[in-house]
């Protein structure tokens, strides 16, 4: 039997989501738990990797069991024995043709940056910061230059395994309340450090460091080196996973 799960975490005490030896991950401690529950080994897939440091607010991930269990169990059971900082949303039984990663139509990342010249104490780890005032409305021209599909290897990591650097870029969105800047990407797949990198180029846009369409001759030119520094992952949350409706998978609402 295939469950599909839908968790969040906090990924401020985890080396991302990948299952590494000898540090702690989010994958190793989430299969550990299902392991117990079901009383067999579980393997665990999931949507996409996170970095160190980088929230969920809906990871999907799937496993096999040969265990009949309510699928309350493999939420309010596995939540009872999880860490804190990782809870189990919802499940959902799914045909063996679903595969978290392969199935998947696009990913939503949200990125969190709080703008004002005192650091954040309440919200230290969970949100970026900059110091400096940000011009929204040219960070947001800037931000058309990078819709549709393009070659992002100005924006990927040099560790990054991906394939290809051609994704699509759905959305890039800004939205201001407050101090506090709401990044909203959405694309078909990310690179490694993608989402980081172009808020790291919108914030020197903002700051005034570059025109909005220095944003277009980074793109093109397809050069890391030209581009900012990865910004801090303390904000950078995954936010949604977009299936096709026939998997009937819950469909949770986020501000």
């Amino acid at each position: 039997m295939r469950i599909a799960l839908g968790v969040e975490y906090d990924g401020r005490a985890y080396n991302g989501w990948q299952s590494q030896p000898d540090v702690p991950n989010v994958q190793d401690a989430l299969a550990a738990t299902l392991s117990r529950i079901g009383s067999e080994p579980v393997t665990v897939h999931a949507a996409g990797r996170t970095d160190t440091g980088v929230h969920a607010l809906e990871q999907v991930v799937h496993f096999d069991t040969a265990m009949v269990r309510p699928l309350s169990a493999w939420v309010r059971g596995v939540n009872a024995l999880l860490p804190k900082d990782i809870a189990v949303l919802w499940a959902h039984p799914v045909t063996d043709e679903f595969h978290a990663r392969f199935s998947a139509q696009a990913r939503s990342y949200q990125y969190v940056l709080v703008n004002r010249p005192q650091r954040c104490g309440v919200h230290h780890g969970k949100v970026g910061w900059f110091h400096a005032p940000l011009d929204v409305a040219k960070m947001r021209q800037a931000a058309q230059y990078l819709l549709g599909e393009h070659d992002f290897s100005a924006f990927r990591a040099a560790q990054c395994q991906a394939k290809s650097p051609v994704k699509r870029l759905q959305q890039l969105d800004i939205r201001q309340r407050g101090d506090t800047l709401f990044f909203e990407l959405t694309a078909d797949a990310f690179l490694h450090h993608m989402v980081r990198n172009i808020v790291g180029c919108l914030v020197y846009v903002g700051k005034g460091k570059y025109p909005p369409h220095w944003l277009q001759g980074v793109l093109a030119e397809r050069d890391r080196r030209l581009a900012a520094p990865t910004f801090a992952p303390d904000g950078l949350y995954l936010k949604h996973i977009r299936y096709e409706a026939k998997w009937g998978l819950p469909q949770l609402q986020f501000d």
